[in-house]
């Protein structure tokens, strides 16, 4: 069936609503946006849908949701696991109520249970109550920061993390074989509750994640100590960090906490920031505001589902707030608990930091000096989850934090996804613990530098959409994987990883050996002088990304060679 047959289907068939029916034949004579709505089913990859909202295959809506949700059903049935059933959250964005009900209603049909949350909830908190309730798999619907016409839909597994290998294949498999609505469950929801099916949870189970929250911390004495003297100001950009956020900071003692008005309720619309996510500087402009304003000592963000933390803090040399990466933020947090751990003497013996390969190798040298395992995964903090797993399984090590490059990490193992939340009360223990010494988070930023060395990373996205920037994101890697350069740039190409054929291949003995992990469309190219660059499509949006890695002898030199390097990487490319 051609696109356009699919549009005429969807224009006529009685299976679908009049509001859809509606909004597609308002599009007659706009072929473009009609090829662009159904060329394609919108791709169920190995986290889930992630798409702009609208009626068509190609998009997210009711319909879309509910053939991913039957397919998850179909797989959840094949390994037994209706009885245990499904955990589901969802954030702040336009339709993520009505997606998380679909969901919800389309596993009820298929007899299985279903445990909702009755209103908005960080996501890493449904990571928690997947284990926490003894479910077979949990939901989440969020499009994460993505700009505001867009929706997602993540699945985790019954370990808390998103699914991995076998079980995201698997689902992959069953979603595909659902081909057309007919085979798709559903109910009403008087109905499901009546049969015991449809369950909604709360108050409780934010109590006993909050408790897990509140073990994080180290020093809780010195968070009272620094409690009227630290001033924190914090943003949830409109998303669902809002409460729990201040909760915890306010449990812990902190007692300066200012929260940005005009970003503080749930909006989907992000009516003051139009791409809600803390990497973006724009998205600090009114915390920034504010901070000065309150003479903050820490600036936070977290993005709509708070399982990403952005941070500025106040440099008193210069009176100037200086903003973090989610490395430098992650290095800071994972430094102070290894230091202070061991300190106190419950750094563990087979103690292990997790990282993803594209986030900084000063974790590298951390981790060495504190004598603990540094375990590198794919990107994807469903990885470092999955380690956590694997240690409890195999009793080899103990999970001390992980952390990717993109703003994510997790201390402790309550969760097995990134969490904004306890990334937050860490770095404001964190900035306790400095301002108890005379200094402040940048001082002890540059601490790190000057101790492990000036690493410095960055990231380029190109976005090509359509069916055409699909091919040219393909040609690109082929073209990439075909013809390994020798140099780039000033560096010489010591080694290339070729996460999709398992093959790390060195560029002057010609050696070939295993890299270790699973297989992924990601090619990684080791570098003299300590760099390093990789490039890998997006798993989620119509995007190619190249991240890049420099260690200098200061913070100019390293922001130096981190610009040439770019450059060479993207000229190589063919940008």
């Amino acid at each position: 069936m051609s696109y356009m047959d699919t549009y005429k289907k969807w224009c006529t068939d009685n299976y679908f609503d009049e509001d859809t029916k509606k909004e597609l034949l308002a599009l007659q004579g706009n072929d473009a946006e009609i090829e662009d709505r159904f060329y394609r089913q919108l791709e169920f990859g190995t986290g889930g849908l992630r798409g702009v909202i609208g009626a068509g295959t190609n998009r997210m809506n009711i319909y879309t949701v509910r053939q991913a949700t039957q397919g998850l059903a179909n797989y959840i049935i094949s390994q037994n696991g209706q009885d245990k059933g499904v955990a589901i959250a969802y954030d702040s964005r336009i339709m993520s109520p009505e997606f998380s009900d679909e969901a919800a209603l389309c596993l009820n049909a298929n007899g299985i249970k279903t445990y909702r949350f009755e209103s908005l909830r960080p996501t890493p908190e449904l990571s928690f109550s997947v284990r926490e309730l003894g479910c077979i798999a949990g939901i989440v619907i969020t499009a994460s920061h993505n700009p505001r016409e867009y929706n997602g839909y993540k699945v985790y597994w019954e370990d808390g993390a998103q699914i991995t290998p076998p079980h995201d294949k698997n689902i992959l498999a069953e979603v595909a074989k659902v081909t057309d609505f007919s085979q798709v469950k559903t109910m009403m929801k008087s109905e499901a509750e009546a049969a015991g099916l449809y369950h909604t949870i709360g108050k409780e189970m934010d109590d006993r994640y909050m408790e897990e929250l509140k073990k994080q911390s180290i020093h809780p004495e010195i968070i009272k100590a620094m409690a009227k003297d630290i001033k924190i100001v914090y943003t949830p950009l409109h998303g669902t960090g809002n409460l729990p956020v201040r909760r915890v900071l306010k449990e812990l003692g902190f007692e300066n906490v200012y929260v940005v008005k005009e970003q503080e309720l749930p909006d989907g619309n992000f009516p003051t920031v139009s791409y809600p996510n803390p990497e973006s500087p724009k998205a600090f402009e009114l915390a920034l505001k504010l901070a000065k304003e309150v003479d903050a000592d820490i600036v936070l963000a977290t993005d709509p589902d708070a399982d990403r933390l952005g941070v500025y803090a106040k440099d008193t040399k210069t009176g100037e707030y200086v903003s973090f990466t989610g490395n430098m933020s992650g290095m800071l947090i994972a430094e102070y608990i290894l230091r202070e751990k061991k300190a106190n003497g419950t750094l563990p013996a087979n103690g292990a930091l997790v990282e993803t390969i594209v986030t900084t190798d000063m974790a590298k040298a951390i981790a060495k000096a504190y004598g603990v395992k540094l375990i590198e995964v794919l990107t994807g903090f469903k990885y470092i989850g999955e380690q956590i797993k694997f240690f409890e399984q195999q009793n080899s090590y103990e999970y001390v934090f992980g952390l990717e490059e993109s703003y994510g990490c997790l201390a402790g193992t309550y969760a097995r996804d990134k969490d904004a939340c306890v990334a937050v009360m860490m770095l404001c223990e964190v900035a306790a613990w400095c301002k108890s010494n005379g200094i402040t988070l940048w001082d002890a930023m540059v601490s790190l530098y000057e101790t492990y060395g000036y690493y410095k990373e960055g990231l380029e996205t190109m976005t090509l959409k359509g069916m055409d920037g699909a091919e040219k994101i393909q040609s690109m890697m082929n073209e990439m994987r075909s013809n390994p350069p020798k140099k780039i740039g000033a560096w010489d190409v010591l080694a290339l990883r070729d996460y999709k054929k398992d093959t790390r291949t060195d560029m002057t003995s010609g050696e070939v050996t295993p890299t270790g992990l699973p297989e992924s469309n990601v090619l990684y190219y080791e570098l003299s002088n300590n760099a390093w660059c990789c490039v890998r499509p997006s798993g989620t949006e119509p995007k190619i990304k190249f991240y890049f890695g420099v260690v200098g002898t200061d913070i100019k030199d390293s922001e130096k060679k981190l610009d040439e390097l770019r450059n060479a990487m993207l000229t190589y490319a063919g940008e």
